[in-house]
């Protein structure tokens, strides 16, 4: 598995189409990241206020091919430098899913070299060794996205138990929801945060979920009904100005992370690890970081995040995961394979 036998070092493409990223990348397991290329579809689905599957499946099948050889350009990359080809594979929208399984299952048949299938989820997981000083193992990791509010026991690379998860609305979906009944525009969590940045949090009182109760589930429908509930009352007296709404969203925003904050450190309490990884698109948010990152120093554990590129969605981080996966001899059989549910303590299923 080493190229023309001389080498023991192993390099690997690995291409990301879950959702409206489309990304390709080159990573060698010796001298690490050598190209990424992304392209977000952002513009194209914003005057729907939302991804709209069709659209992105079609988008993909126009990019991925132009990104490959720009990445492999980058990367100063032949096809026969390549020891495999990781795609991701699942969770995330079946269609998008497809045109990159199915463009990185090609590929390997055709340069005859193994295909890897990797968890999306997993993918957010490893980030962090992409870092300079990564993380070590085991440590808890709060993977935290549009789609997925999840506490992790991460024992080793392919190693992981989920230790509590949301039971409705991700946190992610609590702060695209808020953003659209605030009339922001998509992707609505960026844009709230900004905007809670000149308001009050104070002002008003939204539910924290679940903080009262033990253990280590999420819950945010509730919220996101609160915020809708608050948004009604103000319009209707007629005091749904730009501090309101400013109000509005440091208050929601708020309430996620003093939600997420505590849960984390509950977490950290009950395992006794020093070490704690925050990923997934919400990881970027700056006031998440600032208090995951005190709150941590307070309980003796130190924080790892990957560099904000690298915590929205993006192929260098499915390249890691699949290099430990292509490492430990876990390659995919012919079939192209895409599923749109996938849990991660399925993962080797």
């Amino acid at each position: 598995m080493s190229r023309g036998s001389h080498s023991i070092y192993m390099r690997i493409l690995a291409l990301e189409s879950s959702c409206d990223e489309s990304a390709v990348a080159v990573y060698d397991d010796s001298a690490g990241l050598l190209s990424h290329e992304i392209y977000s579809q952002i513009d194209l689905h914003r005057i729907y206020g939302g991804v709209v599957p069709e659209l992105a499946s079609r988008d993909h099948v126009r990019r991925l091919l132009p990104l490959l050889k720009t990445a492999l350009a980058d990367a100063k990359t032949t096809p026969d430098q390549i020891d495999g080809i990781a795609y991701t594979a699942g969770p995330g929208l079946i269609g998008a899913l497809l045109t990159g399984a199915a463009l990185g299952r090609s590929l390997a048949y055709a340069w005859n070299v193994p295909a890897i299938a990797v968890h999306h989820l997993e993918g957010h997981l490893l980030a962090p060794l992409l870092e300079d000083e990564p993380p070590p193992f085991p440590h808890v990791a709060l993977l935290v996205s549009g789609g997925h509010t999840m506490l992790i026991d991460v024992a080793a690379p392919g190693s992981y138990a989920v230790l509590g998860e949301t039971r409705d609305d991700a946190a992610g979906e609590a702060f695209d929801k808020s953003a659209k009944l605030l009339g922001l525009p998509y992707p609505g969590g960026p844009e709230l945060a900004k905007l809670a940045a000149s308001g009050r949090a104070d002002r008003f009182d939204f539910p924290r979920p679940m903080l009262d109760r033990p253990g280590l589930e999420f819950s945010f429908s509730g919220l996101k009904t609160a915020v809708s509930l608050a948004v009604k009352e103000c319009a209707k007296a007629g005091v749904i100005d730009d501090a309101t709404r400013a109000d509005i969203a440091a208050g929601v925003q708020q309430a996620i992370v003093d939600t997420l904050v505590a849960k984390t450190l509950r977490a950290i309490e009950q395992t006794g690890y020093e070490t704690l990884v925050v990923a997934g698109g919400v990881g970027a948010n700056r006031h998440l970081r600032e208090r995951l990152t005190e709150g941590a120093r307070r309980a003796g554990t130190r924080v790892y995040y990957p560099r904000i590129e690298f915590c929205t969605d993006n192929a260098a981080m499915i390249a890691v995961a699949g290099m430990a996966r292509l490492k430990a001899g876990k390659f995919e059989s012919p079939a192209i394979r895409a599923r749109a549910t996938w849990s991660l303590t399925e993962l080797n299923t």
